[in-house]
């Protein structure tokens, strides 16, 4: 199953990267899109990606791999790497911190999963989507800084310097509206995909909830994957 070259993708972040939407009856398996399993082990990739959490569901993760699979040579397998934590604010995201919800560290877990990932391939983009839990009056202000930090570690850590790192927007859910903390994470992004070489990001117009104006639902992280498959592609790597 490793006898063809593996491109690497990191799923990071939050409940929305780790999906929250309900996993169809019958899904579309492709034998070059694997994932890194709990064991670190590769796997044919299918819904949920993730383990967070027992509600862990769809995600923009395996529609992303579908999208770009299109686009790559014959002789290419994918290799998701997932790893986000949901409800994790990026103060978790730091060496040695541990966040409770999930049992985890967020970031030292996923530098060890990576470093298993990159035995058989080469990182060729990481996807996040995070910020919900930094929209307060309090971690608001520090997020543009630790995020910045964590993209650069990210880099180093996984030695490579231009790796795509696409930024999803948060959700927007009319019966939720957006507070100037929401409103501020969201510029953050943005500023960060223009300041910050090999970063894009990938709006969340039009993009629909489970019920909860929080999570996006199915069809909605569908149509996120192929999003950040046409962001990934568009930078030059």
């Amino acid at each position: 199953m490793l006898n063809k070259k593996i491109y690497i993708y990191l799923l990071a972040g939050q409940s929305n990267m780790a999906g929250r939407g309900i996993v169809p009856e019958t899904q579309e398996t492709n034998p070059r899109i694997l994932t890194l399993n709990q064991q670190n082990r590769w796997a044919i990739a299918k819904d949920p990606l993730h383990w967070d959490k027992s509600v862990a569901g769809v995600g923009p993760g395996l529609s992303f791999a579908h999208t770009i699979l299109k686009e790559l040579p014959d002789d290419v397998t994918i290799g998701l790497v997932p790893c986000a934590c949901g409800g994790s604010p990026i103060e978790t995201w730091q060496d040695g911190k541990f966040w409770e919800q999930t049992n985890s560290h967020p970031l030292d877990n996923t530098i060890a999963r990576m470093e298993e990932a990159l035995k058989d391939g080469e990182l060729k983009g990481i996807l996040w989507h995070q910020g919900e839990g930094d929209s307060s009056e309090e971690r608001a202000p520090l997020y543009q800084q630790r995020l910045e930090t964590l993209i650069a570690k990210f880099r180093k850590s996984f030695n490579a310097a231009n790796a795509p790192f696409i930024i999803g927007q948060l959700g927007q859910f009319p019966d939720r509206p957006w507070t100037e903390y929401r409103k501020q994470i969201d510029n953050i992004h943005k500023t960060i995909t223009e300041t910050v070489p090999y970063c894009a990001y990938v709006s969340s117009d039009g993009l629909t909830s489970i019920g909860d104006d929080l999570h996006f639902n199915t069809k909605s992280q569908h149509e996120f994957g192929k999003r950040y498959a046409k962001a990934c592609l568009s930078i030059n790597n």
